[in-house]
């Protein structure tokens, strides 16, 4: 093999894959693992709900807390996490929000 020959193939073997460009900033698998069932409502700042797709067949509901910025995956079928959700479509729904 020539030097040229050589600096390419170790060139083309740094260059990442690209998967992160390809699937357009979306995380191709579930991001909450462990989720939490406890009630921590009045430390939440805010909340983002993930629909089921085809990179994750189940909802993911990740919460920031205020304090520190801590993002916690909760349960969806946890009762307190169920009404949170409600009171919240109910105040988007009257257009508080």
């Amino acid at each position: 093999m020539t030097f040229f020959t050589i600096v390419a193939l170790l060139v083309f073997l740094a260059i990442p894959d690209g998967t992160s460009l390809s699937n357009g900033g979306v995380t191709p698998r579930c991001q909450c693992i462990n989720k939490e069932r406890k009630p921590i409502g009045r430390h939440i700042g805010s909340v983002e709900v993930n629909p089921a797709s085809s990179h994750c067949k189940e909802i993911e509901i990740i919460a920031t807390l205020k304090k520190d910025g801590q993002k916690i995956c909760l349960d969806p079928e946890a009762p307190w996490v169920i009404k949170c959700l409600e009171r919240i479509h109910m105040i988007t729904d009257q257009g508080k929000i």
